[in-house]
């Protein structure tokens, strides 16, 4: 073979055009860089790669890398084929005649883009890739926008069912197409092709997976239990109204959120005094009461905030290409912070810590964290860590990392409730939600397929706006039908947090920037719906002891505590087919109603035996109709698990 040379687990591969980088980096799993440049280029933005043993054979036409149980093969005319324990995993397809042509690049302005062709495996089923509301589990047959926007977070990465990871380590704005006739993945702006294949079942994978992108931190307590939120709390006074009527009424209440606009000016970072008279007060009764404060921040600052001067003149925001940096426009021009400047992180988080956190509040909500730019048009963008086009999708990953250092250095664990992520957010308490969805039946369906594809991304911490966030009018039978199906389905998320712009009924009030909508607590949805949201309330209060052990091996091994079937029951072929059923960790099955009206629901029950939790009757194996009317719901827990006892 020419132009090859192997040493310390990693094997280096010359062309015309192209010099290629092979490399152990896990026990089962192998990294991919192609440079077009011809030189290395050493950036692994948020890949930890680990050591890996590597052995490597020479052949006449070829050569191998074996890794585990992964093997490469790479061909003299630069072709790569992956097996696993001896069968085609993944192979490279040719874009030219004669099996030529593998990827494909095109100078661009300082850089280049850059895509790789693999074959389509008839067999094949794809999930990952973070949340977005394409009604799709499976992702065999789609093509997806590589790049953040409100209700859709990519998080490159992709479990395959032939038993193989892979993640796409570019942060690059792009596209992927997992198509009948072939898997591509493109990006506009690089300066390489950089991606790791990790052979595995979903468990091993998902260990590789944690390893290699870091390990989420153990939930604490406080954030396992009820959250309470709505758009929006106007004043003080308002939202300690609704702590005490929990507190009074004996519903335990975890967290309550002040949401966006309690603030002076967009970019000050704090409350404004007219309506929030006393924030330590505020919040050393929310504490009596057993109820931590979280509260919304935007990245997005205006000439107007006591910060923008300064921050401007240390170059702390994100920058454009041409034209104004005002690049999202709310209540006037606004231009945004630019968190992948270390200075710009330290900053910030410590004007947070001395308006917020020093007077008692205990959580960040960070909003709009794609980031949210209008046009959206990241070629414009230049940020610290380079231009847009080539690192756009990494601005959530350094938003959260602004909060993690700040409360790790106050010796706190955070829970950061934030609107995008990507890979290796986790390692710094991320817990995303689906952001701004709309409030349906289909709406609830396409979320709890994007939470079991963002699940199997790495990223435990998942939840939605129980009830969704727009559309919803509390006044009407089919809405007040929605919102207990979706609170069902909220018990049996990693977080359970009500959200929503409620219509609103009524007149404005009092002189804000943005007037609250309707009442959004458990109370709110009629007076034969509250208690059953209160019973549902008070489950997850029960369940809290199994979730927290759920969050602990999320912590430790990286498995998810909402994961899809296939995750348990691999072997099972059926499990990759059930995108409206899930595990809730180890022991419980969750089957949510999706459907105006629906009183039954078709569940399939995997090898074992299942209690069901309404009836405590023993099923086994096999497809089964379930009753359940709207105060009921479907779910199942294995024999002999102590879980049992909280329903």
């Amino acid at each position: 073979m020419y132009n090859t040379e192997f040493k310390n687990n990693t094997l280096l591969f010359s062309r015309s055009g192209e010099l290629v980088r092979i490399t152990a980096v896990h026990k089962n799993a192998i990294r991919f860089e192609a440079f077009p440049d011809c030189r290395e280029f050493d950036e692994d933005y948020t890949l930890m790669p680990q050591s890996g043993e590597a052995e490597f054979e020479d052949a006449e036409y070829c050569a191998f890398m074996t890794v585990g149980a992964l093997k490469l093969q790479l061909e003299r005319n630069g072709k790569i084929t992956f097996y696993k324990n001896g069968k085609v995993i993944l192979e490279e397809k040719p874009e030219l005649a004669y099996f030529d042509g593998y990827r494909h690049y095109e100078r661009k302005e300082g850089s280049y883009s850059a895509r790789v062709t693999f074959k389509s495996n008839d067999n094949e089923r794809f999930f990952g890739l973070g949340h977005e509301p394409s009604g799709k589990f499976d992702l065999k047959g789609c093509s997806f926008d590589i790049r953040h926007v409100n209700a859709k977070c990519t998080v490159p990465f992709v479990y395959s069912s032939l038993g193989y990871g892979f993640i796409w380590n570019n942060p690059a704005i792009g596209n992927v197409e997992l198509s009948e006739n072939r898997t591509r993945w493109s990006v506009g702006a690089t300066k390489k092709i950089d991606y790791v294949v990790i052979a595995g079942n979903p468990k091993e994978v998902s260990e590789a997976l944690a390893d290699l992108t870091g390990h989420a931190p153990v939930m604490p307590h406080w954030a396992t239990g009820f959250w309470q939120s709505r758009l929006r709390y106007e004043t003080q006074e308002d939202l300690l109204e609704v702590a005490r009527r929990y507190y009074n009424e004996g519903i335990p209440l975890s967290v309550i959120i002040a949401d966006y606009f309690h603030w002076t000016e967009q970019g000050d970072y704090k409350f404004d005094p007219k309506y929030w008279q006393d924030v330590k007060a505020m919040t050393d009764e929310l504490h009596k009461m057993g109820t931590r404060l979280v509260v919304s921040m935007w990245p997005t600052i205006n000439e107007n905030s006591e910060n923008y001067s300064y921050m401007r003149d240390n170059n702390m925001l994100i920058r454009t290409t041409k034209g104004s940096d005002k690049v999202f426009s709310f209540y006037g021009p606004q231009a945004e912070i630019d968190v992948t400047n270390p200075k710009t992180r330290e900053f910030v988080f410590s004007r947070l810590k001395e308006n917020y956190l020093d007077n008692g509040v205990d959580g960040l909500w960070f909003d709009e964290a794609e980031p949210e730019i209008h046009p959206e048009h990241f070629d414009n963008l230049l940020f610290y860590a380079g231009r847009g086009d080539e690192v756009g999708l990494i601005y959530p990953y350094y938003y959260v990392k602004m909060a993690y250092d700040g409360f790790t250095k106050m010796g706190e664990t955070p829970v950061i409730l934030t609107r995008a992520a990507y890979l290796g957010s986790q390692k710094y308490g991320a817990l995303v939600w689906s952001g701004d969805i709309y409030s349906d039946f289909e709406s609830l369906s396409e979320q709890v397929k994007a939470g079991l594809n963002m699940s199997i991304c790495g990223i435990p911490w998942w939840n939605t706006d129980i009830g969704g966030f727009w559309g919803g009018d509390t006044t009407t039978e089919e809405y007040r039908e929605l919102i207990v199906r979706w609170f069902q389905y909220g018990v049996f998320c990693p977080v359970m947090r009500v959200h929503g712009n409620r219509n609103r009924h009524g007149e404005k009030k009092r002189d804000v920037k943005e007037p609250t909508g309707d009442p959004n607590e458990i109370w709110s949805f009629g007076e034969k719906n509250y208690p059953v949201l209160r019973d549902l309330v008070m489950l997850r209060e029960r369940l809290r002891p199994y979730i927290e052990k759920q969050m602990e091996t999320a912590s430790v091994k990286g498995y998810p505590v909402m994961r899809p079937m296939f995750f348990d029951f691999p072997e099972d072929e059926i499990c990759y087919t059930l995108g409206e059923q899930y595990m809730f960790g180890n022991d419980i099955l969750f089957a949510p109603i999706v459907n105006m009206g629906q009183r039954e629901k078709e569940v399939y029950l995997p090898d074992g035996e299942w209690i069901d939790t309404k009836t405590k009757k023993v099923y086994r194996k096999g497809w089964h109709t379930v009753k359940a009317e709207i105060d009921e719901f479907v779910a199942f827990v294995k024999k002999g698990a102590d879980v049992i006892n909280c329903f």
